[in-house]
């Protein structure tokens, strides 16, 4: 169980590497050393609590938090993206940014700085927190019962989720540079 409190500890906290210790547990579930539907609760739960203090934090600080996060222009196009997305479909986009390497925290603090109603964005959350926590946690599962051997199926878990993330993750950044893109050609011309 001591492995259950890590996990909330590192999913509650922003940018702590929740991932890899989800995938971690998910192996841990593979070889019944964990239940694989606590792991999942207890990383949405911590993910949670996390997107509740990015939000906090984006309606009491506002947009001079995403100026700091968005100093570099990846970033800077994750936060312009996200902005216009969330403007147009909020729901569906904070649940699927998620997936997007910061794209979680970023939702979160621009729901906050949007001022979207507390009552609009934690069943949001709540939804996105737990099936990319869900997704995660299987992945580790899956890994875990293709492979005995603790270690090597962490590292199939993470192969595997790497060939899933960064497809996706590199399609989700050209769309964020078309837009940024896109947006900055009237200002140039």
């Amino acid at each position: 169980m001591t492995a259950l409190l890590v996990l909330f500890v590192v999913a509650a906290v922003p940018l702590a590497p929740t991932e890899a210790v989800l995938i971690g547990c998910g192996v841990l579930a593979a070889t019944g050393r964990l239940p694989l539907a606590a792991v999942v609760a207890v990383a949405a739960l911590g993910c949670f609590v996390a997107d509740l203090v990015n939000y906090s934090l984006g309606r009491s600080a506002g947009m001079r938090a995403l100026r700091r996060f968005s100093r570099k222009p990846g970033s800077r196009a994750v936060v312009q993206w996200t902005a216009a997305k969330l403007a147009l479909r909020g729901e569906p986009v904070l649940v699927a940014v998620r997936w997007v390497p910061g794209g979680g925290l970023v939702g979160a603090l621009l729901a906050g700085s949007l001022r979207w109603p507390s009552r609009r964005f934690a069943p949001v959350a709540l939804v996105g927190a737990t099936l990319w926590s869900g997704y995660t946690a299987l992945i580790g599962y899956f890994g875990g019962r293709v492979v005995d051997d603790p270690l090597p199926a962490v590292l199939l878990s993470w192969a595997a989720a790497m060939l899933i993330s960064i497809p996706l993750g590199m399609a989700v950044r050209a769309a964020q540079r078309r837009t940024v893109d896109a947006a900055a050609a009237p200002a140039a011309a």
